[in-house]
């Protein structure tokens, strides 16, 4: 980062202890007590009239302090060629904020879907408070069609998944290729946020070649080798839902003050897509969404009470149901079709974009954690949760409207499995996923 480009915000504390304690300080910034991989250059005590070319962050009785340092070049250099602060002595740096309006800016959230829109509010709040940031997400290309056009981006990079039979594409050479083709050498990110926790988004942060690669507390990180990656991590254990993890994350990286009643989600619907989810719905301004599929197996609620919620649902609320699915899901879809006796479920393929119009459209969402719910939920759309292995207080629906069902078991606790012996915790009952409906949408009714 060069000093000429970059303009900080300083909040400068005199020293009560003199300038001897404050020096001692200093040099504790070093100590194991307070060490941090990302302080590279040695901190320095100010002095009548010091220069601060730029800092360095550690951590210090539970908050990031700054201290001052000499910058890349270690030396000297005058005020009036570079954007910097010159302070009078004892001194030192209490908190500073990068406020380079073109600051460069490394989201890391590769997959999955849901986690992707669960990102999304995060990186549209770095958006609002830093306008003029470019902002560049590293992504699966599997789960990239939901960004695409997003106005809180300015540059998708999309990695390729691995493919069978093949090499994976996605191996150490290849990411960091990515940051080192002609043009990108030479100014890595300023920032990269590592809003996955795993191994292969840590290192991805790591290829980019920023100084600064921010991710959640080693409780946190999914998997907890990825730490290695990281020179600074920020504490989300008391937030609850994940997006208020990840706000939280963008928050204290960034130094952003976010004050908001709700989240957003830019995501970008193209006009043609919009018109054919009106032609396909035209209509039937009355329809509900069923989405039967889970991703993991212990996800799964039978096709068969799918079905017969089909048939309720046009009874008791006059609502046809429009069965979604994603590739490898259409005979699971046709299962669920086949199960109405009413003719009331039609299968119905989308793309991702093409979705997120139908579910700002429909009346009800109905289905299991995975991606199509979090997109709905991302869109308005009332929904009923049918949770399993996963927690809906972390994963689940935001709007406080919306309900989700599950049976209350021993081993749902943390679970998390994509297999188990015994499957219990989506054996929910019809009449439950029934009476959930009621509650979501009867005071819609009234």
């Amino acid at each position: 980062m060069g000093a000429s480009r970059n303009k900080f915000l300083f909040t400068i504390g005199i020293h009560r202890g003199g300038a001897e304690n404050a020096e001692r300080d200093v040099e504790g910034a070093h100590s194991p007590r307070l060490s941090q991989r990302s302080l590279r250059l040695r901190g320095e005590v100010l002095t009548s009239p010091a220069v601060l070319i730029s800092c360095c962050p550690v951590t210090q009785n539970g908050r990031l302090v700054f201290y001052a340092s000499l910058g890349a070049t270690r030396e000297r250099l005058s005020g009036s060629e570079h954007n910097v602060l010159v302070a009078a002595a004892p001194c030192f740096v209490l908190t500073s904020c990068l406020i380079d309006p073109e600051m460069r800016i490394l989201i890391v959230k590769l997959s999955s879907i849901g986690d992707v829109v669960h990102a999304l509010p995060a990186v549209a709040a770095i958006r609002r408070c830093r306008p003029s940031a470019k902002i560049t997400w590293v992504v699966d290309s599997r789960a990239s069609a939901i960004l695409r056009d997003s106005p809180a981006i300015d540059e998708l990079v999309e990695i390729n998944p691995r493919q069978e039979g093949e090499k994976e594409l996605t191996g150490r050479l290849g990411i960091i290729g990515l940051f080192r083709r002609p043009g990108n050498a030479a100014e890595p990110p300023d920032i990269a946020i590592d809003l996955q926790g795993l191994i292969k988004s840590g290192f991805v942060a790591y290829a980019s070649g920023a100084a600064r690669r921010v991710g959640f507390e080693s409780s946190e990180l999914r998997e907890s080798v990825s730490r290695i990656f990281l020179t600074e991590q920020v504490k989300t254990s008391h937030m609850t839902h994940v997006i208020e993890k990840n706000l939280e994350l963008v928050r204290a990286s960034l130094n952003l003050k976010i004050d908001q009643e709700r989240y957003e989600f830019p995501i970008a619907v193209p006009p043609e897509d919009d018109r054919y989810i009106d032609g396909e719905v035209s209509g039937d301004s009355r329809f509900a969404i069923i989405n039967p599929g889970g991703g993991w197996p212990t996800k799964l609620w039978p096709p068969e009470r799918f079905g017969l919620l089909a048939d309720w649902l046009s009874s008791e609320y006059g609502f046809s149901s429009l069965v979604t699915y994603g590739p490898g899901e259409e005979e699971l879809a046709e299962s669920v079709a086949s199960c109405s006796r009413s003719s009331a479920a039609r299968p119905f393929a989308s793309t991702l974009k093409q979705f997120v119009a139908l579910a700002r459209r429909a009346k009800l969402f109905i289905g299991g954690d995975t991606g199509p719910l979090h997109i709905a939920a991302a869109s308005g759309t009332p929904i009923v949760g049918l949770y399993g292995p996963t927690s809906p207080a972390r994963n689940g629906p935001f709007d406080g409207r919306d309900v989700t069902v599950g049976v209350d078991l021993w081993c749902r606790a943390d679970c998390h499995r994509r297999s188990c012996w015994h499957w219990r915790c989506m054996d929910i009952p019809l009449s439950d996923a029934q009476q959930a409906i009621r509650a979501r949408l009867d005071p819609e009714q009234k």
